[in-house]
């Protein structure tokens, strides 16, 4: 039954994976919380489980999405390269923060932080003409910052690189394109750490590699790849305005549904 709930949430997150460029972390991490803990994982690990197995799948959507904006002309390969550069090192730092965090309190942050993005992106309208993007350097930096808060919520970094792209002038369709490419970094390097981690750790139940969950990710991995390039296709047919309110609703909802899960 639980797999069946991974290739439905595959399809869905692998869907908004390519729809917002988000890797798809900000419906799978509170999704995998809540059937973890149904199959009676330890509370102290589920959470850093449920981010390591989200980043995994990541590496996968993030591919397929790529593949799909690629063909659109929307990625920005020149500022992939700085950006992502950052977000690798950022990555690395992010995973070894997340697991000196207790599962709860990570919960928590997972919260207010997206609802945070969900008002700024709500609000955001055109940019105000003296913001542009920075130079490489800053570029980098932005890159680190955003990989390591990224890495420690499991979300692929397209939540708040998408934001910060779209307050700096690019239009909707180029930032979730291009955040994709660039998420691409956070799964591949956020997934090796959480193994390389994980590896030895107390109270893991069977078939983990590291702290990801093997049967959650062949399930999803199964259903994402496909539904991410068909969101990805979606992407490019809407209204850039529209597209970033329904990103920015979407946000909200996953952090007020994760607070809830805290205090109710």
């Amino acid at each position: 039954m639980l797999f069946l709930v991974y290739l439905i949430l595959g399809a869905f997150s692998g869907l908004l994976a390519g729809l917002f460029g988000i890797g798809g972390g900000v419906i799978v991490v509170p999704v995998l919380v809540f059937a973890f803990t149904l199959q009676g994982m330890e509370p102290d690990v589920l959470m850093h489980m449920a981010v390591a197995t989200s980043l995994a799948n990541i590496v996968f959507t993030a591919i397929s999405a790529i593949h799909t904006h690629h063909k659109k002309g929307a990625i920005l390969w020149h500022l992939v390269k700085p950006i992502a550069g950052g977000m690798l090192l950022g990555a690395f730092i992010g995973v070894n923060t997340a697991v000196s965090i207790p599962g709860h309190i990570l919960q928590g942050i997972f919260g207010f932080f997206v609802i945070y993005l969900g008002v700024k992106m709500l609000l955001l309208t055109n940019r105000p003409a003296s913001k542009t993007l920075p130079g490489r350097t800053g570029m980098t930096m932005a890159g680190t910052f955003i990989g390591w808060a990224s890495a420690i919520f499991g979300i692929g970094g397209g939540n708040l690189l998408v934001s910060w792209l779209v307050n700096r002038g690019l239009v909707m369709q180029q930032a979730v394109a291009t955040a994709a490419a660039c998420g691409l970094a956070i799964g591949l390097v956020g997934a090796a750490t959480n193994i390389l981690v994980g590896l030895g750790a107390e109270d893991l139940p069977a078939y983990t590699l590291g702290y990801i969950y093997l049967p959650a990710l062949l399930g999803i991995v199964l259903t994402s790849t496909i539904a991410a390039r068909f969101g990805a296709n979606i992407a490019h047919k809407l209204p850039a305005k529209r597209l970033q309110q329904m990103f920015a609703m979407l946000l909200l909802l996953v952090g007020v549904r994760m607070l809830a899960s805290i205090f109710l």
